[in-house]
């Protein structure tokens, strides 16, 4: 690990640098808005606009890296993120800021594409796992920091805009000024939504539903603090509890996949991240009670991306692992977009309980439609080494750009060839 932390230092920080701005304008997106007396369905608006963004820039930056190279796109999106994140305080309107955070999401769609193909081309295949690791983890770390500044601050000033601004721009410097040679850029294949569904009915479905879950805990956990009358302080504690969570539990529960059958644990997982929202719920007015079901939700449910991953690809010849991938995420994007107007209509009805009652009625779904899928299909339970290749591709709601899961999917691949070839030694010699 020091070794990677050694050769990709310049990008691990600027990446840190980058969730600490993201991560703090996020979260801050929910606070001012209320301040500014949006109503709860339009802050659901601004957040899923996020969403819409980011999915729309996972194809089109891509095609602007083949024409113009990554220096350029990176310089020109990251330009951008500094530039929006400081405009929000200049026009009070919910569908400015909506149009806001379209641009936000397309821009560092771009930047993760361009960041993680430079990370893929400076590791190498016995370090590219750690880099993974050690690249979501520094994310993380950015987003929990960034509820650190954001209590510190006024949300009705202009400082915290100022501030995700320097950081956003501060963050490209290391990077644009690495020594690390600017990768070649080539797209993976597609695969057709048809196809991906017939290869795994149960992969589609969980994603597109844990993509609202996902935009929920991402887009209105703040909205859901603020409504139910916490104090700043508080909030950036709650909304911290989520990555915290998945620090926690992202291992471990990786670390059982590889040894069960993975629809079970995706259950079991959907199951104990459901209950938790209901306790949330009922005890809603007592923050360390709140505090706890935070850790617990972002625990169970972040992982679940990376178990649908690696469920489907049981399924899946090698050469197809990639483009399902970018299926996957495509299909959790407008899961993603879908999820943060719904929640935000029934908040405005019921109030802020409905933030866990809508999470925890979706994973129960997932859930139930997993029972009912082990009664069409024998599971193709797979020894270990599967989930560890892509358990890194998503810890953070749009985070996982197609270069970070087809890394991912390269190392499946490799280790799937490396089962295949040990099978026929071990037939030739008749072992």
């Amino acid at each position: 690990m020091l070794n990677v932390i050694r050769a990709s230092w310049a990008l691990l920080f600027g990446m840190f640098l980058l969730q600490v701005g993201n991560g703090l304008q996020g979260s801050l997106m929910g606070v001012r808005g209320a301040l500014e007396g949006f109503t709860t369905f339009q802050l659901s608006l601004i957040g899923s606009a996020y969403f819409l963004g980011f999915l729309g820039g996972s194809s089109i930056a891509p095609k602007f890296i083949a024409r113009v190279g990554h220096v350029r796109v990176f310089a020109a999106l990251g330009s951008l993120i500094s530039a929006v994140v400081i405009s929000y305080p200049i026009v009070s309107d919910p569908y400015v800021w909506m149009a806001l955070r379209v641009v936000i999401g397309f821009s560092l769609s771009g930047v993760y594409v361009t960041a993680e193909s430079w990370l893929n081309n400076s590791a190498t295949n016995e370090t590219r796992g750690q880099s993974l690791s050690a690249y979501m983890l520094v994310q993380m770390l950015g987003f929990v920091a960034a509820q650190g500044i954001l209590s510190a601050g006024d949300p009705s000033g202009w400082l915290l805009f100022v501030i995700p601004s320097i950081l956003v721009s501060l963050s490209f410097a290391p990077i644009l000024l690495s020594a690390t040679p600017t990768p070649a850029f080539e797209a993976a294949r597609p695969m057709t939504l048809r196809q991906l569904y017939t290869a795994s009915p149960f992969g589609v479905v969980g994603m597109l539903m844990l993509g609202a879950v996902f935009a929920g805990q991402y887009a209105m956990a703040a909205v859901y603090a603020t409504e139910a009358g916490f104090g700043l302080g508080q909030l950036s504690l709650f909304v911290s509890s989520f990555f915290i969570g998945a620090i926690l539990f992202q291992y471990p529960i990786g670390w059982m996949s590889d040894r069960m059958d993975r629809r079970l644990l995706i259950i079991g997982a959907a199951v104990v991240a459901g209950v938790a929202g209901l306790v949330g719920a009922m005890f809603g007015d007592v923050f360390t009670v709140v505090l706890a079901v935070g850790v617990v939700s972002g625990g169970f449910v972040q992982p679940l991306y990376a178990l649908i991953i690696a469920y489907t690809n049981d399924y899946l010849e090698p050469e197809d692992m990639a483009a399902a991938s970018g299926g996957l995420i495509f299909v959790n994007g407008l899961g993603a977009i879908a999820g943060p107007p719904v929640m935000g209509l029934i908040m405005g009805q019921v109030g802020p309980a409905a933030f866990w009652s809508f999470m925890s009625v979706i994973l129960f779904l997932v859930a139930v439609y997993g029972v009912w899928r082990m009664t069409q299909r024998v599971s193709a339970y797979a020894d270990e080494g599967d989930y560890e290749a892509v358990s890194y591709a998503a810890i953070l709601p749009g985070a996982a750009s197609p270069v970070a899961v087809e890394t991912a999917q390269e190392l499946y691949v490799e280790a799937a060839e490396e089962l295949a070839e040990a099978a026929e030694e071990e037939a030739a010699t008749g072992e």
